[in-house]
């Protein structure tokens, strides 16, 4: 449906709008034409049941180009309420709905995944509509800069340069990554070394405190400085240790391999302890030709000869 109307206020101003009512969603977009510019807005056609509109209305911009909207169902929304989202970056694009919905366990839709998100200085539109076997469910509308809720991922390449004669280390990143900034000095600074945060301008911070014989841990994470960037601090960088056990690469992988080769050599030795014992006969021991009998060693090897002769007499009669 298509309307348009036009008036003269009694200033003078001239004022122009022209109404649109979309197929697919229970509201008409109104566009205005006041002192020169062009406006758009979102008024719902229908007020639907009391309570039928979604609550708790949340989106995250994260991973630079993703994004995630969720929300609660109606108070008063029975089982069979469903619901769709629509939105738009700016004035200048039309309403796109969602392709991949969140659903609870009743299948309703509680929530929207969105890819390849660009943020721009401009009000992103959302809208939440619904239907209850025919029935109109109250819409939802909401207008969000899109920058303000981006969580903003780690610094960059976190590297430590420790000098151990000046006591110092030489702490460097890089700035987060975003779809829409690209100075480095609209970033500001957390820096955590030792459960101890400081606030820091740039990308790099000298620590003074260093001692040889310490351990030490840093993480880093970042906020606004100024520009158009979320003002709540995004994600954590993964801790970089250094001090007493920092190794270089080469040493690390040494005093890596050298328990692995004593483990291995260990159960080859093991292993093969046990094959042995399965396997191999017992020996006898061979006899001194150096060691003299006594006479009574001599009548005892006589003893036993002659008991092994019998024996083996008597072994062969009854053969």
């Amino acid at each position: 449906m298509l309307s348009k109307h036009t008036k003269i206020d009694h200033q003078g101003k001239f004022t122009a709008s022209i109404l649109f009512v979309p197929h697919y969603c229970n509201c008409h977009k109104e566009m205005d034409f006041q002192g020169g510019e062009w406006t758009w807005d979102i008024l719902p056609v229908f007020a639907g049941m009391n309570g039928t509109a979604i609550e708790n209305f949340v989106c995250v911009i994260f991973n630079v180009s993703f994004m995630n909207c969720t929300w609660h169902v109606g108070r008063t929304a029975s089982g069979d309420t469903q619901y769709f989202l629509y939105w738009k970056n700016s004035w200048k694009e039309d309403f796109t709905g969602c392709q991949n919905y969140i659903r609870d366990n009743c299948g309703r839709h509680t929530g929207c995944r969105f890819q390849n998100v660009t943020i721009e200085n401009k009000k992103a539109h959302f809208l939440v509509n619904g239907s209850r076997n025919g029935q109109n469910i109250q819409p939802y509308e909401k207008k969000i800069i899109l920058y303000k809720i981006e969580k903003l991922t780690p610094p960059l390449n976190v590297t430590v340069n420790c000098t151990e004669a000046s006591h110092h280390c030489e702490i460097r990143w890089q700035p987060p990554r975003t779809s829409h900034v690209k100075k480095p000095s609209c970033f500001k600074y957390e820096v955590v070394i030792e459960n101890k945060g400081r606030n820091i301008t740039g990308n790099s911070y000298k620590f003074e405190s260093f001692s040889a014989k310490k351990r030490y841990s840093v993480k880093i994470r970042a906020i606004d400085n100024g520009c158009l960037v979320s003002p709540s601090w995004g994600e954590w960088s993964t801790p970089v240790e250094f001090g007493k056990e920092q190794l270089t690469s080469t040493s690390s992988y040494t005093l890596f391999l050298i328990p692995v080769l004593a483990a291995t050599l260990m159960l080859f030795l093991f292993a093969g302890s046990i094959y042995l014992k399965k396997t191999s006969a017992t020996v006898p021991q061979p006899r001194d030709p150096f060691h003299e009998l006594s006479p009574m060693d001599f009548q005892t090897e006589c003893k036993n000869q002659l008991i092994k002769h019998e024996t083996e007499e008597i072994t062969v009669i009854e053969s």
